[in-house]
Parts: structure tokens; C-alpha cells; sequence
């Protein structure tokens, strides 16, 4: 295999420090269609001036990096999977006022991240914009920590979702039962291995493979959504074998089952949210394969958490308007098809209705192995992993860094072995991804606010006055979901 390879920096060199005298390659299209001449474009020129060389091609535009940002939450499917905790920790209220909660704050979290993403947008992300802020006497220090936070957390995010994907097929299996309360499906845990290594590898192959077309996946997940919880929506309202709900049950209902005092039942149920917008700023590594990513990633990632917020609503309110008895609940770990299946009364009916999460689950997947296999990529090229001389490559004939997508592909099908010693390798995986996640969000942004914000003063996408409160509420939500999760793990 004939590889392409990025420059060497060696672990605890400068990043920025970095200098090559290779020529920068952009394949992008003319109006018709044709193959332009390689060239050097303004984004390639500002990447070398931080230090790298162009080796992925550009060729998203704003909308498909924001469709890919959405991909990446899949809110639908991502409240789907993490349902149990708030309606264990406060029912209706949990759900419906602690999505909008969660997602005010994770919009204060976008909208730093795409502040200081507009100076510095490389695939480095967070770690490299960690580097950039620091004094430099800690600067390789804290950069080092936050890209293997940022490394470690992507991946475990990748494999929660591929895992989630998992249990979630067996769930709609298991609508069909063979006395009440009892799934025809109870695959030993080997099996239940095997469908998620096949989910796993699924996703990898449309990554490798299928890069020049991953934007198009990307877009036709945004209609596959709004058709599947339209029809999700619509069918359930109308048919409610179960009956429906009060407006005063939906928006005002609070039940903990947790055994928790309420309030803080109430946080813990707040971590079906975090989970699903954990993925905001993984986006960011897609930054050098975008034609203008200082402008057009901060405005994707604040888009899509609005477009989140509005979807996450309208999937979940209807479901709460005929959520049936919450103790009938809390046995599953998989509720919607559950709830779906006591408004449509049917288990053939259920499962064609939960077909479009499904899909969406494997698609999410797909997004998040790329954006894993980027950061890594990235973080190769820094010589911050080791071996990173083999994870640094770029195949010249896909396009794609594939033996860091190999790689992540390789850790998350080692890590799964943990679901034989454990039932609760789920809730791991997803605990880990967000604790990282979180605290590689917060190195940059804390750094800029502690430093007075001098690096953003004249930032493409900058925040004005709102951005040290921004700031604010986004190291707050950090500090508080990673000791939630720590607390429930």
C-alpha cells in the first residue's frame, strides 16, 4: 500500500513550529462539474501558516457540514437510546424541560468552541486550540492531556453509539413477546457481541470507502429523520391504543424513580441530554475538509444545535403525550419501543416505526467514526500517539487517514470484550465519552477566558460582550455533568 505522509512532529514538539515544502492539494469542482487543477486556496494557506500541510480534499460546504454536525448528535435516535434515565429520574418534566435546559447551555458551548474555532480551524481541534491559548511555559502539557481526552473521548463516543445501535435492534426485536413482558430475542452476550463487531465494521467500510459520498449520506439523513419521526409522530398521536396524556401530565408531571432526593434525581436525568449533544464540538476535525472553516463550521455548530433542539421537541413531546404507566417503564432499558408499542398496539407496527431510528443509529455511527479517525489522524501527525508514523498516513487512493480509521475501529471492538464481564459496558462507554468529551471542550475555553479572551479579540465568528458568559455557563456545564457522571459510574 503507497501512502501519502504529513509531516513528523515529535511528541512535545510545537505544532505551530512546523514547516513543509509540499504543495497543497485541493480537488474542487467547477460549475460543471469538472476536476479543477490542484491549488493552493486561502484556507490551505492559512492551515500551513499553522504549521500543516493540506492533505484532505475540501469539498464541504456549510450545509454539509452542518448536516454532517447534526449526523453526529442524531438527537432523535440519541434521546431514544438514553430515554430510561429521565423518565427514572423525573418523568414528563425531566425529559421535556431538561432538553431545553441542556440545550441552552450546550449552545453557550458551541458558540465558544465556533469563536475560537474561527482563529484556529484545523483537524487538531481543541487540543491544538488548547495549545495555542496557553502560556507557553505549560502549553505542550496541556495540550497533550486535552488531545488524548479529546482522542479517547471521540472514540468511546463512537463505540457508545455503535453499542447503543446494538441493544436498541434487540429492543425492537423484542416487541414481539412471547408472554407479556418477555422478548422473543435474549441473545447470549456473544451474539449481542457479533451484531455490534458487524455494526462496527458496517460503518467503518461507508467511512473508508465511501468518503466522496459521505456528504450525501449526510444529507438525505437529515429527510430519512424528519420522514421517520413525522411518521413516528403522526401515528402514535392518532392511533393512542394506550390513550393520551394531559398537556398538565406532559409539561408539569414530575416522578422520580430514582431513589435519589428529587432534585438531584432530576440532574441525573439531565445525562440523556448531555449525550446527546456530546458530539458538538467533534466537528471541529472535519475543519480541513471544509472550503472556508472559519466561518463556516462556527455557523454549522450553532445551527445544528438549534435544528437539535426543535427536533429533540418534536420527538419527544408526542411520545410523552402517550407515555403509558412510567412503573410499566422502568424494567426496560430500551422504553420508545416500548411506549411505541402501547400507542400503536402492534409489535409489526412498532418495529416499522422504529425503523427509521434504527437506520439514523448506524448512520450517526458512520459520522462518528469519521470524526474519531480525523482527530486521531490529527493527533498522529503531532506524535502524540504512539506508533504515530503508521496512524499518520493518508491513503493517496481514498482520500481518507485509513489506518486511523482502522485503529479506531481496533479499540472499539477490543473495549467491547468488556460487555462480557460487565451488563453495564453501555453506560461506560457513554459515561467515559462524555466526561472526556466535556473536559476537552473546556481546556480551550477556559484557558481563553483566563487569559482575558486576547486570542479571540478579532476573531472571524467572535462573540462581542456575550462571550464571557458564554464561557461561563459552558465551564459550569462541564464541571457539573463530568461529576454527574462520575457519581453515577
Amino acid at each position: 500500500m503507497t501512502v501519502t505522509s504529513l509531516p513528523k512532529i515529535s511528541a512535545g514538539s510545537d505544532p505551530s513550529n512546523v514547516h513543509n515544502n509540499g504543495q497543497a492539494r485541493y480537488r474542487g469542482t467547477d460549475d460543471g462539474g469538472c476536476m479543477l487543477a490542484p491549488t493552493k486556496d486561502v484556507a490551505d494557506q492559512a492551515l500551513e501558516a499553522m504549521g500543516y500541510k493540506a492533505e484532505l480534499t475540501r469539498t464541504r460546504s456549510t450545509l454539509h457540514v452542518a448536516f454532517m454536525s447534526f449526523v453526529l448528535a442524531s438527537v432523535p435516535y440519541g434521546l431514544a437510546t438514553m430515554l430510561a434515565y429521565p423518565i427514572i429520574g423525573g418523568g414528563p418534566v425531566a425529559v421535556i424541560w431538561g432538553w431545553l435546559a441542556v440545550s441552552a447551555i450546550i449552545f453557550c458551548v458551541a458558540a465558544s468552541l465556533a469563536e475560537i474555532t474561527s482563529v484556529y480551524p484545523t483537524a487538531g481541534g481543541v487540543y491544538y486550540q488548547t495549545f495555542m491559548l496557553a502560556p507557553s511555559r505549560w502549553r505542550r502539557v496541556a495540550a497533550w492531556v486535552c488531545g488524548w481526552f479529546y482522542t479517547v473521548g471521540t472514540i468511546s463516543i463512537t463505540l457508545s453509539v455503535n453499542f447503543g445501535t446494538t441493544l436498541f435492534f434487540v429492543s425492537c426485536i423484542n416487541v414481539f413477546e412471547t408472554e407479556s413482558g418477555v422478548g422473543i430475542f435474549a441473545p447470549p452476550d456473544w451474539q449481542l457481541y457479533l451484531v455490534f463487531v458487524g455494526i462496527t465494521l458496517l460503518c467503518t467500510a461507508v467511512s473508508s470507502l465511501g468518503n466522496r459520498w459521505l456528504h450525501i449520506l449526510d444529507t438525505a439523513a437529515i429527510f430519512w429523520t424528519l420522514a421517520g419521526v413525522l411518521a413516528i409522530i403522526i401515528t402514535i398521536l392518532i392511533m393512542a391504543k394506550g390513550g393520551r396524556r394531559s398537556a398538565d401530565f406532559v409539561f408539569t408531571h414530575f416522578e422520580s424513580n430514582s431513589g435519589w432526593p428529587d432534585g438531584w434525581s432530576f440532574m441525573v436525568g439531565l445525562l440523556h441530554a448531555a449525550y446527546a449533544t456530546s458530539s458538538t464540538g467533534m466537528i471541529i476535525s472535519m475543519c480541513e475538509e471544509v472550503k472556508e472553516p472559519s466561518t463556516q463550521v462556527p455557523k454549522a455548530m450553532l445551527a445544528t444545535v438549534c435544528i437539535n433542539t426543535f427536533a429533540g421537541l418534536l420527538f419527544m413531546i408526542p411520545l410523552m403525550f402517550v407515555l403509558p404507566d412510567i412503573q410499566d417503564l422502568l424494567s426496560s432499558s430500551q422504553p420508545v419501543p416500548v411506549i411505541i408499542k402501547a400507542a400503536v398496539g402492534s409489535p409489526g407496527a412498532s418495529i416499522a416505526l422504529c425503523l427509521p431510528l434504527l437506520v439514523l443509529g448506524v448512520i450517526c455511527g458512520i459520522g462518528c467514526t469519521t470524526a474519531a479517525s480525523r482527530c486521531t489522524w490529527a493527533c498522529a501527525r503531532d506524535g502524540a500517539i504512539p506508533g504515530s508514523r503508521l496512524w499518520m498516513q493518508v491513503h493517496p487512493g481514498l482520500g481518507v487517514p485509513l489506518n486511523a480509521i482502522l485503529l479506531c475501529t481496533a479499540v472499539q471492538i477490543v473495549l467491547g470484550l468488556i460487555w462480557f464481564g460487565s451488563t453495564q459496558a453501555f453506560n461506560a462507554f457513554s459515561g467515559v465519552g462524555v466526561i472526556t468529551l466535556t473536559a476537552a471542550y473546556a481546556s480551550p475555553i477556559a484557558i481563553s477566558l483566563f487569559t482575558g479572551r486576547k486570542a479571540v479579540e478579532n476573531a472571524k465568528f467572535s462573540l462581542g460582550r456575550f462571550g464571557v458568559f458564554a464561557n461561563i455557563v459552558a465551564l459550569g456545564m462541564s464541571k457539573r455533568t463530568s461529576h454527574l457522571l462520575q457519581y453515577r459510574l
